[in-house]
This record gives C-alpha cells, sequence and structure tokens, in this order.
C-alpha cells in the first residue's frame, strides 16, 4: 500500500506544485467542529486555503461565519454564499469604500470590519453613508501581540461606545487575536491565555452594564482554540487546522489534526555525491520561517544548505537513491503563505490528482 501521500499518477503533475486532500480536509473540519463543540462556534480564518472549494466544503459542514484578511478573501466568501465575514484588518486607503462596495453587491453576506482608532471608525462611517449600507464593526483589541489594536483599558470603551453613535456603524462585539500564544505545554498556553483575556472579558461586562450591546467575541488563533472553546459564546477563529502543517504541529503537540496539503517536488540535479537539488525555491514555499521549511518524506536526515528563489539544495546520507527526476513530498512548515504562492493547487483523491483548483482570493483584487 502506497503512503496516504504518494500519488499514482506524478508524472501527469508538473513540479512545485502544493497537494490538496479534500477527503483529509473534510475530517479536519469535523475535528474542529467537535472540539468547538458545533460548527455555530466556529469562525475560521480563510487566508490558510484563499479556495472557494474549501469554502464550500465548510459551508456544507455547517459553518458560515469566517475571518478575512483581505478583500479579495472577503468578496470569495461572499461569492461562496458565507453568512457572516470579518475584515479582521485595520482599513485604510480605498478598502473602506471596497467593503462598503462589498456589502452593497452581497447583499446576502453580513460583512464586518474592525477599528482600534477613531480615524478607522470615521472612515468605514463615511464608507457606509456614502455606499447607503450599514456595517457591523468589531472593536480590534491587544491582548500581547502589540501588533494591532487597542489596549483593553484605557480609551476602548469610550471608542465602542463611539461606535454606536457613528452614521453607518453598528458596535458588532469585541475581536482579539493572540497569535503570540503558542506555549507547547498546554497548561501553560492555558495560563498564559487566561493572563492576557481577562481584561477582555471586564470590558465586556462593563460596556453590557452600560447598555451598549456586545453580540460577540471573536477570538483565538489555533493553538489557543480548544482552550477558548471551554468559554460558552466565543467564536473562534483558527484558520491553520483546515490544512494544517508541521509548524503548527510542533507548536501544538496536544492538537490532533491531519496533514491535508502537501509539496510535490521533483530532484533537478545532484551537484555532489551527498547533495540534491530540489525545484522548490521560494517562490513555492513560505520562506519566512527558519530551517527546515518543509519536512520531507523518506529525507528525515536532510539538512537545508542552500535556498534561493527556485532551488532548494539538501544535504542527505540518502541522496544517492534520490536521482535526477525523483518526485519528492513534504509537509511545509507554514502553510497559509505556502498556498499564497501557488496560482493553483492539485486535487488528490484515491491516490490520483484528478483536477487543479485555482487559488482564487491570493490575488488583492477579485472585482472590487
Amino acid at each position: 500500500m502506497d503512503p496516504w501521500y504518494r500519488i499514482a499518477n506524478a508524472d501527469e503533475v508538473a513540479s512545485p506544485t502544493l497537494l490538496i486532500f479534500p477527503e483529509r480536509v473534510e475530517e479536519n473540519l469535523r475535528r474542529m467542529i467537535a472540539t468547538a463543540g458545533g460548527a455555530h462556534r466556529l469562525r475560521p480564518h480563510v487566508k490558510t486555503h484563499k479556495l472557494p472549494q474549501v469554502l464550500a466544503l465548510q459551508i456544507a459542514h455547517g459553518i458560515t461565519r469566517f475571518k478575512a484578511a483581505t478583500i479579495a478573501e472577503a468578496e470569495m466568501c461572499g461569492m461562496g454564499g458565507a453568512a457572516e465575514v470579518l475584515l479582521a484588518y485595520p482599513l485604510v486607503g480605498p478598502n473602506p469604500r471596497r467593503l462598503a462596495a462589498l456589502a452593497r453587491k452581497y447583499p446576502g453576506t453580513r460583512f464586518q470590519g474592525v477599528v482600534d482608532h477613531p480615524s478607522g471608525a470615521e472612515a468605514l462611517s463615511q464608507a457606509a453613508v456614502e455606499a447607503g449600507v450599514a456595517i457591523e464593526v468589531l472593536l480590534d483589541l491587544n491582548v500581547g501581540m502589540d501588533r494591532t489594536g487597542i489596549w483593553p483599558g484605557g480609551g476602548a470603551f469610550d471608542l465602542y461606545a463611539s461606535l454606536a453613535r457613528t452614521p453607518g456603524l453598528q458596535p458588532g462585539g469585541l475581536h482579539a487575536y493572540d497569535g503570540h500564544l503558542h506555549q507547547a505545554d498546554r497548561a501553560e498556553r492555558r495560563e498564559a491565555m487566561a493572563g492576557a483575556f481577562d481584561r477582555i472579558w471586564r470590558l465586556e461586562s462593563r460596556l453590557k452594564a452600560a447598555g451598549f450591546p456586545v453580540p460577540r467575541i471573536v477570538a483565538s488563533g489555533t493553538p489557543t482554540t480548544p482552550l477558548m472553546a471551554d468559554r460558552p459564546g466565543v467564536e473562534l477563529g483558527a484558520g491553520t487546522t483546515v490544512l494544517w502543517d508541521f509548524g503548527q504541529a510542533e507548536t501544538c503537540p496536544d492538537m490532533d489534526y491531519l496533514a491535508a496539503a502537501v509539496l510535490l517536488t521533483r530532484v533537478i540535479s545532484r551537484p555532489t555525491a551527498n547533495r540534491i537539488t530540489l525545484d522548490l525555491g521560494h517562490k513555492a514555499v513560505a520562506s519566512e520561517m527558519p530551517h527546515p521549511r518543509v519536512r520531507f518524506f523518506g529525507l528525515e536526515d536532510a539538512i537545508p544548505v542552500m535556498h534561493s528563489e527556485e532551488h532548494l539544495v539538501l544535504e542527505s546520507l540518502s541522496a544517492d537513491v534520490f536521482p535526477v527526476g525523483t518526485a519528492v513530498y513534504g509537509i511545509p512548515r507554514h502553510v497559509c503563505p505556502t498556498v499564497a504562492l501557488h496560482g493553483e493547487v492539485t486535487v488528490v483523491r484515491g491516490h490520483r490528482a484528478v483536477e487543479t483548483w485555482p487559488v482564487v482570493a491570493r490575488s488583492r483584487r477579485i472585482t472590487l
């Protein structure tokens, strides 16, 4: 029996490419729903896959609310019939107007934005009023990552209160991303999460006591999803779980998901006796992380020695069993930006590559 990742018709598939295994994607969706306690608790981030077909699988499993980082990702969700899409990224330049235009073009989808500063609220308000739409806005909170968001104390209460008075906007709740919390030890991760979110719960209570609606809290990255699931009502925003990668598997050894995206590459040269060169450069696999950026099946001892735009050179004691032309399979460390490097992915069913799917939302613009 061939390993699960090996395809019988590899000679028909150009490399490098990213293989997607829909059956494994669906199993991951089932595990996500079980972890959350129901599909209604999930708001997965579509930046991981950027694929309308995977979005359709999620919707078929009852997941109808999503997060996005770009207007194109949000539009893909609108095109696919998602019920809600939270654009969880600061909107500047023309993007407030583009979000308002999405709300007009796809009235069956509720588009939401985030703000962490009065200027962001003002820009969204102006765009919404001009487009004749109402946009639900979540307050983006900084829980220690220091990337975006307003600190839960201080002016957070006043900024949220102002949303109820701002034309074209509706206060939609709170958003908090905790991507800095990825302790491998589950107990340590839980303790760090409790400390980071204590201020969020206090802000929620204070807002409700003052009579302001807080319809939802969208929180958690992938590592904290199983922990945040214990708090009723929080919508869980993890996305990597749908495809998984070995970076998350290392970070979260307590989480049990299947690798559903595999890189197919080939040996293009044998420059020395113990080296093989693959057609897997920076343009085909995310390279913002340290090596190893890929874990290759059958090359567990491989040491990356050179990585450039089109080449990845490995040293291995097993190099002599990988002649030029050999197909090599591997799991990326970080799948989300790896997907974005491919114009299309190759779909595998029953050990055969059967079709390709365009990676629609890797574009910065679809129609708007």
